[in-house]
């Protein structure tokens, strides 16, 4: 019979080589088939530039709504003050033909035309008894003059009703849009936060001579626009530097089109404040037409605009985390252009 011998047990320098070889195990990414690969830095570029266009697109969404919100107030606003005036005339018809019922009662009784006027509907009266029938008395036209004015505050009232119905829609869409554009700017956010800062400088397009260029604040035209032109591009070449931020129209922070709107502005043409707008506020121009001063329209939805400044550049406001910069014209899907 052989002898059994009981195994060694392990010494401290055997433990401790298998204790890292273990470890190591743990530590190191799994080679298998079913491994996923860490994403490249163009992978992340492109996730995050996705990631910011759907940003700006919500972005000029907002705009949209915000502006129809804005319109809507105004309007409402307007309906609102008509609405008071008429109430107002409506009391002083009564009050009126309060006092000819006071005198017709000194002279031997109230006309039943002259009552209903006193009451709180008097049209509901006039539509019972008929107009006809007063066409002789001495108070027909102000009860003619009162059945309009009461079918004007009736409809004031519906379309006042109305505009604040709509009104309280747009503002729940801004919040939704809102949210849109903060929920897209704090996945991209997440995304760069994982990155060292070499890469997160590649992703961003921050680690370029160009990109340290146009982050000097403020500049000064010196092409050969005249005029109004001339006006729109001083403008817009003194924004250089400042900060994009979506919903922004200035004079601190602008988005995209918040940035055109104003420089515009500054040149006495008012251009409505939404990307899509102002692609239908002007002539169409063919690419190899471009004037400095034209509107520039990126993207098949046409979420992004800048202004041609000559030479094969663009000046525009670009995304959340850059500064208004002067690009080449080809940085990003070219549809065409406007001249306001």
């Amino acid at each position: 019979m052989g002898t059994h011998r009981r195994p060694r047990p392990a010494g401290r320098t055997r433990t401790a080589v298998l204790g890292a070889a273990a470890g190591a195990a743990v530590l190191l990414p799994a080679t298998g088939a079913n491994a996923e690969p860490a994403p490249g830095i163009d992978q992340v570029k492109a996730q995050v530039d996705g990631l910011y266009e759907q940003a700006e697109a919500a972005t000029e969404q907002y705009n949209k709504v915000d502006e129809r919100a804005e319109q809507l107030q105004d309007e409402a606003g307007r309906l609102q003050d008509r609405l008071a005036g008429q109430q107002a005339r409506i009391i002083a018809h009564q009050e009126a033909l309060g006092a000819l019922a006071a005198e017709q009662y000194r002279s031997g009784g109230i006309d039943p035309s002259v009552r209903l006027m006193l009451s709180s509907s008097p049209d509901e009266y006039l539509r019972q008894a008929g107009l006809q029938d007063l066409a002789g008395s001495r108070q027909a036209d102000a009860l003619r003059d009162a059945l309009r004015l009461q079918q004007s505050i009736d409809q004031a009232r519906s379309e006042t009703a109305a505009k604040l119905a709509e009104l309280e829609q747009a503002r729940t869409i801004l919040g939704s849009k809102k949210a849109e554009v903060q929920d897209k700017l704090a996945e991209a956010g997440r995304v760069l936060a994982g990155l060292k800062a070499a890469d997160r400088a590649r992703v961003l397009g921050d680690d370029t001579p160009a990109a340290s260029r146009s982050s000097a604040r403020g500049g000064t035209y010196d092409g050969p626009a005249t005029g109004q032109t001339k006006a729109v591009l001083d403008y817009a070449y003194a924004q250089l530097g400042k900060p994009y931020r979506w919903g922004g129209a200035g004079p601190d922070s602008f988005d995209c089109s918040g940035l055109t709107q104003m420089a515009y502005r500054a040149g006495g043409v008012s251009l409505p404040r939404v990307t899509q707008d102002q692609w239908n506020a002007g002539k169409h121009v063919a690419r190899a037409d471009l004037r400095p001063g034209d509107l520039v329209f990126y993207y098949s939805d046409l979420h992004h605009v800048g202004i041609y400044v000559g030479n094969g550049k663009l000046l525009h406001a670009p995304r959340t985390g850059k500064n208004i910069q002067i690009v080449d014209l080809d940085v990003m899907p070219y549809v065409g252009a406007v001249r306001p």
